[in-house]
């Protein structure tokens, strides 16, 4: 198991979205990756992706200019 990040600030709906499912896709099931966001519609886009997806929000950090999600990839 590995951590990864990605930048996704400054990028609107769904973009965060789709570069979090391209990223996800090179990872291996258990990974971690923290997604860094400015566009505070992560909150609920991202959760609700990785349900229908199979993986697992494991948290997220907003300091108010941005957020970070943290997901776990599912198998």
């Amino acid at each position: 198991m590995s951590e990864h990040e990605l930048d996704a600030r400054r990028m609107l709906c769904p973009m965060p979205v789709i570069k979090t499912q391209n990223k996800v896709k090179e990872l291996a099931v258990g990974d971690i990756l923290n997604v860094i966001c400015t566009d505070p519609g992560v909150l609920s886009d991202i959760p609700a992706w990785a349900r229908i997806n199979g993986h697992k929000i494991l948290g997220h950090h907003d300091n108010g200019d941005e957020i970070t999600v943290t997901v776990q990839v599912g198998g």
